[in-house]
């Protein structure tokens, strides 16, 4: 097997990710426009979404790294909102969209249809939290959207395996796919609470930093295969396990955690930089065998599809949004307020991605009977365009959208002067426990280690207070800015030693990596992680 297309793909799209954030399009389209136009480049090797590959394969690990970076309480919060897109647009979507496409395209049978609208339905979580991050969209507004985009594949993928049931002739009534889709939705949920204690307690008695990694790199893909080896949903067996395993993230040592969330942010931008090239690249295959359509009609269908795929989310949107809260005084006092501009977003922030288009590929070309799969490549082609026509349209117009309507983003402010307050009182009892231990005598220090103690724990907690203004006339930063800029300066100076010496043989190799370890580790305590 040649693995140097694979390498190709992998260093192109990072390539393009890369130069994305140097530019105000947002990575995932200049992706998809690169990978669109590559799929006509001469000499650019040929690629195929297999769903025997993304669903198992490029699936659990994207979810799991949205899911373990999302907040369980605030999802917990806005747990009805959530299920109200997740499990209810979807199947709304699914009917919607799959009568329009049968009404719309003349011979396709409502089978057929509905397994288009299924695969239409799920807008996508690595897109969702793309976009999301990249427009600064309100706390609770990300939070319903990455919520959705975390659980909406589930009901997606059942739904699709009930209408393909019905389409290739396996006579599935309507009771038994309600039947098939509460198993999988319980036995996901089932398997993932099942799996998350025992994954837990092995993450946190493993000693080393390496194999408690090498375990939280496995642990999407054995949720994802133990839930779909009992026909439950793999995708709810991820989330429900990564939330858990986010949540209790504090009780695993710094060291797997620094080491974890380098490991996982790597992983992330090279899976997510190479889902969305390969949805350009698919061009070709989905145009392959529409020869028996008219050009006019196949665009006609697309933009229609399209057009209904927009409408239909608003108009589950808009009355999911206020019905319940018109019908329930508990809602009203429970939930905050919200006005119509946060249900506009949510709608019009509804891209499709790749798990539809894997999704699309994995549909039979012949059925149960020995026939070919009515309209399989129109189904192909109106997918496609689909995700396409979503990142595209919404994806460049969602940034706009949100400065026109002057959402309020993130208060930093209100966040600093949060961070603050914990960090002192944090510090306060940090102080106390100090004190206390200072007075045993096995505990005994030189004053100047004493006073070192003392020195970083206050600096700790003035930091975050001196964000909050500029203190520095003549440039602006803060104590804390500079504090940090200086560290750097003298540790890059004790670096540039270490090589020195190293060069001149006064050191090895070996010695200078561990000198250089400890400088790293001193320059990580010093510099506070950025956001993104």
């Amino acid at each position: 097997m040649d693995a140097l297309p694979l390498v190709a793909l992998v260093a192109a799209s990072a390539a393009m990710a890369g130069l994305a954030r140097r530019t105000p399009v947002p990575a995932p389209l200049l992706l998809v426009a690169m990978g669109l136009i590559g799929s006509y480049v001469p000499g650019v090797p040929t690629y195929t979404l297999d769903a025997h590959i993304v669903l198992p394969l490029l699936l659990p690990p994207l979810l799991y790294t949205a899911a373990v970076d999302s907040s369980y309480l605030d999802l917990r919060a806005n747990l009805r909102p959530v299920a109200l897109l997740s499990v209810g647009y979807v199947l709304f979507a699914t009917v919607a969209v799959g009568w329009l496409a049968y009404r719309l395209v003349p011979g396709l049978p409502l089978t057929a249809a509905l397994v288009l609208g299924a695969v239409i339905a799920p807008p996508d979580a690595v897109t969702a939290a793309a976009i999301a991050r990249r427009v600064g969209l309100p706390a609770r507004v990300t939070t319903i959207l990455q919520g959705e985009s975390l659980m909406n594949d589930a009901t997606a993928i059942t739904a699709y395996k009930v209408a393909l049931a019905a389409a290739v002739g396996e006579g599935m009534s309507w009771g038994a796919g309600i039947g098939e889709f509460f198993l999988a939705s319980v036995g996901g949920v089932v398997v993932g609470l099942v799996l998350m204690v025992p994954l837990h307690w092995l993450r946190t008695h493993l000693k080393e930093a390496l194999l408690q990694n090498t375990l939280s790199l496995l642990i999407p893909f054995v949720a994802y295969a133990a839930a779909e080896r009992v026909h439950a949903s793999g995708v709810l067996a991820v989330v429900v396990v990564a939330l858990y395993l986010g949540h209790r993230s504090w009780q695993v040592d710094f060291a797997t955690r620094l080491q974890e969330a380098a490991v996982w942010k790597m992983v992330a931008f090279v899976l997510e930089s190479a889902v969305f090239a390969l949805i350009g690249l698919q061009l070709p295959f989905v145009l392959k065998g529409l020869g028996t359509y008219a050009v006019a009609d196949v665009l006609w269908y697309a933009v229609a599809v399209f057009l209904a795929v927009v409408v239909v989310r608003f108009v589950w949107v808009y009355p999911a949004t206020y019905l319940p809260r018109w019908l329930s005084k508990r809602i009203r006092d429970r939930e905050p307020e919200t006005d119509w501009t946060a249900p506009l977003i949510v709608g019009w922030a509804g891209m499709r991605g790749v798990v539809s288009l894997a999704i699309a590929f994995s549909i039979p070309m012949v059925t149960a009977g020995g026939a070919d799969f009515p309209a399989r490549n129109l189904v192909l082609f109106l997918t496609f365009t689909t995700v396409i026509g979503t990142l595209v349209i919404q994806g460049l117009t969602l940034p706009l959208l949100v400065r026109v309507l002057r959402l309020p983003g993130r208060d930093r402010q209100a966040e600093t002067l949060a961070e603050a307050q914990a960090q002192s009182e944090a510090s306060t009892a940090a102080e106390a426990r100090l004190e206390e231990l200072l007075t045993d005598e096995r505990n005994r220090l030189p004053q100047p280690l004493t006073d070192r103690l003392r020195t970083v724990l206050e600096r700790r907690r003035n930091a975050v207070w001196e964000r909050l203004g500029a203190s520095n006339p003549v440039t602006g930063e803060s104590a804390d800015d500079t504090y940090r800029r200086l560290a750097g300066e003298m540790i890059e100076a004790e670096r540039e030693v270490f090589v020195r010496l190293r060069d001149e043989r006064a050191i090895d190799d070996e010695m200078m990596r561990t000198l250089l370890r400890r400088l790293d580790l001193e320059e990580a305590a010093a510099y506070r992680e950025e956001a993104d």
